[in-house]
């Protein structure tokens, strides 16, 4: 009988360890509740990725509607590169999502029912690959934001006053 060998170290080499988060979407954590989540790539310019990776962009009224089998992201803001010249991109175009037709597929039922829609959580380069992490969502109604933020406040005192005892104050 052979002997037992430890399991190999994972290689530091993985996309997953090698990610650069350039821009999130801290509110949609708040306004939305998310469903499901999914890894797209972009179809970018190159003055894009240069501005991308100098951290010039915004998330905040982003959304992707899928048309005709395949999908869009709209209301992404990415700064026209400052060193760029005529070949410099528009700021809000709306740019391709790259996804399996699997995906779209499952995708075009889920968003055609009432209340549901596609929204970035985060921007991030992966492997040297621009990426983003689109969430299918369902909207908020007030009463729940409020619930949400009294559960985060009481979470937090209750980690104040743990902290505090293992101090000893």
């Amino acid at each position: 009988m052979a002997p037992k060998t430890a399991p190999k170290k994972a290689s530091s080499n993985r996309p997953e360890e090698r990610r650069k988060i350039v821009a999130t979407n801290r509110k949609a954590k708040y306004d939305y509740e998310i469903l499901d989540v999914y890894e797209a790539g972009i179809a970018l310019q190159g003055t894009e990725v240069k501005s991308l990776r100098a951290g010039h962009v915004s998330l905040n009224d982003a959304f992707a509607l899928v048309t005709d089998g395949e999908v869009f992201l709209r209301g992404l803001h990415i700064q026209e590169y400052d060193f760029g010249s005529w070949t410099n991109h528009e700021p809000r175009r709306v740019r391709k999502l790259l996804l399996h037709k699997s995906e779209i597929a499952r995708l075009v039922g889920k968003t055609r029912e009432t209340g549901h829609t596609l929204v970035p959580l985060s921007l991030y380069f992966s492997g040297g690959l621009c990426k983003v992490e689109l969430a299918l969502v369902r909207g908020k109604a007030k009463h729940d934001k409020r619930e949400a933020m009294a559960e985060r406040d009481a979470k937090r005192e209750a980690e104040r006053i743990v902290g505090r005892r293992i101090k000893g104050w």
